[in-house]
Formats: structure tokens, C-alpha cells, sequence
């Protein structure tokens, strides 16, 4: 706010000293005599009368009348000069066209529209953007905080509508996640107490049978034999309940929403190209995208970007930087892209493990990541009705994504 009103005086000084200095110019040009016309007439007038020569005042624009007069007026601001001809005083009557005040009164009206263009454009800029601005400038703080159950309002007559919009959708997206976290951490807590809970019985009985050994106590053979059979079933309970836990860690967490319906192959591709044309220029990897037959596929756009940038940003990452190529094919009613990058050193047997979550291979070196990327993008792919998997051929690792034609 402070900046716009010292933006706003600046502005309005700066007109003022403009409007101010040009009118003091156009009064000084007006006050000015030297080398005025009807001076320039009146010069005329006395050569013509000093050599006794005829003239006709309607040869002239600004002389309206030569009279013969016994005493020096002074000039002054008055509309008439004296000149001395011949040893006698001439008054030369002039009258001044209004050209000057005429361009004075436009100039005037003109500098007045363009001050209140500026000045209304200014305040339009404030009352549309910058206030709007204004009102959002804590909320961001507000969402790292978390507090997110203050909504916005869409203004639909401002210029921030889908910037407001969106940040309300990111608004319930985070109270959203957040409610599902505290659940899944409920459910998590509720089922580590359960197992542990579980745990606890086979693991006293084992510790029962174990000193009861220890001590000598069973001195029959069948008797041992029977309780090292218990020990093995008890063992075995525990390890399905370390099952459970594990099965349980590597439920699926991922839950998206996905909007399944078509769109034309050629939509996914010039986003993908506009996405990444830039950056593979500064990082000086060739782009290469196959020519292809466009076709309407089945699935969700906006996730099917994300599922190619996930692998983009694999083969940028994990790639020798050389060249990136997407390449095309069909197979019955399904349109395949094939995404692949130059410089693999994945070994196959590491292959089939890419696509499991929280994953790295021996590639990743010092580059940073969760394992995630391609699990999410065929989480994606399943939800799409599709498929993605991986091969490795002559030194380039290849990711092909399948799409179901319409």
C-alpha cells in the first residue's frame, strides 16, 4: 500500500511540474514581442511611408490601422506600436489572432485527459490487482501454518479469479490431506498396538518353553520333540504377523483422483514438448519426437502428464544427457509411447523392481529421489486402465507407456 501511494504522489508531481512548466513556456512564448508578425508589418508599413510609397491595409493580417499622433504612448500591454518616420509618430493598431491561446486552452484540455487516464489507470490497477494482492499477501503464511479453514472468496469481476480459485483448491486439497493423514495415522497406531498386542502371547510362550528347556525340565524325548513343534508353529504366528505389518507398510498410500474420459494424442505430446523444449535446450539434450498418427485415447490428461514428467525427469536424471527420443507404435487397439534416453548402466536384474515403491537402483549415485516416481506412474496408469513397463536395449533404457485407443 505504501509503495502504490508513493508510486501514485510520484506520478501525480510529475504531471503537475509537466502541466505547470509548459504553461509557464506557452506564456513566456506568448509575452514575447521579438519577432512577431504584425512587428513584421508594421516594419513593412514604415519603409513604404518612409519612401512615400502607397499601401493597402488589406495586404496586411495584423495591421488594422496607421495614424499620425503628437505625443509617445507608452506601449505597455497595449495593442498598438509608435514608430518614428520622417521626423513624425506613427501609431501602428495591430490585433492578435488567438492561435496561441487557442493551443494553449487544447494543449490544456488534452494534458487534463491523458492525467486523468494515467491517474484512473492507476487507481483501476490498485482497486483491481494490488488491493486483491493485498487481501492474499498473508494467506500463504497462513496455509505453511496450517490454517486451512479460512476460504476464499472468488472475485469474478477481478483479474485474480483463477489464482484465487486455485488457491482455494490447494487450500481443501491440504485440509484434505491432512485429514487423511491423521487417519491413516490412527489406523496405523490402532493396528501396531493390535499386532503388538498379537505378538506378546506366542513370544511368552516361546519364552516359557525356552527356560523350561534351559532348566532340564522335560527329560522325555517325545516331550521335547512336542514343545520344539510348538516353538515352530508359535514362530510361525509371528512371523505372519511381521507379514501383516509388512503387507500393511506397503499398502497402497497413494490415492488420487482420476477423471478417466479421452483426449487426442497430440494434446499430451505438445505438452510434453512445450514442458521440456526450454530446459533439454539450456541442459544441451537433443529432443527427438517420432512423427505419429493422432488418435483419441482413453484416459486422464492432467495425470497423464504427470505420469510422462515423472519419466522425464528420470531420464534427465539418470540419462548421460545426450539424447531423450519418444517414439510411437500400436499394438490391436492400443496406442504405445515408447520415452527413451541414452547412457543406462541399470543392470537387468534390477529391472523389475523400478516400478516398486520406494525402490533405487545402483544408477541413482549421488542424485536425490524417494523411489517413487514410476511406482506413482503405474498407480496412474492402473487407474487409467492402462499399462507402463521397462527394457533395456543397446545401452538405452526404454519406458513404455500404453494407452487404450477409442
Amino acid at each position: 500500500m505504501k509503495a502504490f501511494v508513493r508510486l501514485f504522489i510520484a506520478v501525480t508531481a510529475v504531471l503537475a511540474f509537466l502541466w505547470v512548466g509548459a504553461n509557464i513556456f506557452l506564456s513566456i512564448s506568448d509575452k514575447g514581442d521579438e519577432g512577431r508578425p504584425y512587428r513584421v508589418e508594421a516594419q513593412r508599413i514604415a519603409h513604404k511611408i518612409e519612401k512615400g510609397e502607397d499601401y493597402s491595409l488589406a495586404d496586411y493580417n495584423y495591421i488594422t490601422d496607421v495614424t499620425i499622433v503628437n505625443e509617445i504612448f507608452s506601449e505597455g500591454e497595449s495593442d498598438y506600436l509608435i514608430k518614428k518616420i520622417g521626423g513624425k509618430y506613427y501609431r501602428f493598431d495591430y490585433s492578435i489572432p488567438s492561435d496561441l491561446h487557442n493551443t494553449v486552452l487544447v494543449f490544456n484540455t488534452f494534458f487534463l485527459i491523458i492525467s486523468v487516464i494515467v491517474l484512473g489507470t492507476l487507481l483501476y490497477v490498485y482497486f483491481m490487482i494490488i488491493r486483491q494482492f493485498e487481501k492474499l499477501s498473508d494467506y500463504p503464511t497462513e496455509l505453511s501454518k496450517g490454517i486451512l479453514t479460512k476460504p476464499l472468496k472468488e472475485n469474478k469481476r477481478g483479474y485474480l479469479g483463477r489464482f484465487v480459485w486455485g488457491l482455494d483448491l490447494l487450500r481443501e486439497k491440504l485440509e484434505k490431506q491432512r485429514v487423511e493423514e491423521l487417519e491413516l495415522k490412527k489406523q496405523n497406531n490402532t493396528m501396531l498396538l493390535s499386532l503388538s498386542h498379537d505378538i506378546k502371547t506366542p513370544l511368552s510362550i516361546i519364552e516359557l518353553y525356552a527356560k523350561a528347556l534351559e532348566k532340564g525340565l522335560y527329560n522325555d524325548e517325545s516331550k521335547k520333540i512336542s514343545i520344539a513343534m510348538s516353538i515352530h508353529d508359535k514362530c510361525e504366528d509371528i512371523r505372519k504377523y511381521v507379514d501383516d505389518i509388512t503387507k500393511s507398510a506397503g499398502n497402497d498410500f497413494f490415492d488420487v483422483e482420476v477423471n478417466v474420459s479421452e483426449f487426442y494424442l497430440s494434446d499430451l505430446i505438445n505438452n510434453i514438448r512445450l514442458f521440456y523444449s526450454d530446459k533439454l535446450t539450456l541442459l544441451k539434450t537433443d529432443l527427438v519426437i517420432n512423427s505419429y498418427s493422432d488418435c483419441l485415447i482413453c484416459g486422464d490428461i492432467e495425470r497423464s502428464v504427470e505420469v510422462f514428467q515423472n519419466i522425464m525427469e528420470n531420464a534427465i536424471k539418470y540419462g548421460d544427457g545426450k539424447t531423450i527420443k519418444l517414439l510411437f507404435s500400436r499394438e490391436e487397439d492400443c496406442q504405445l509411447i515408447h520415452i527413451l534416453n541414452t547412457g543406462c548402466i541399470l543392470s537387468d536384474t534390477e529391472l523389475p523392481h523400478i516400478f516398486d515403491s520406494f525402490w533405487r537402483g545402483s544408477n541413482v549415485s549421488s542424485q536425490s529421489g524417494s523411489g517413487l516416481g514410476l511406482y506413482i506412474c503405474r498407480r496412474l496408469m492402473e487407474k487409467m486402465d492402462g499399462n507402463i513397463y521397462a527394457e533395456i536395449k543397446d545401452g538405452e533404457m526404454g519406458v513404455t507407456v500404453v494407452f487404450r485407443m477409442k
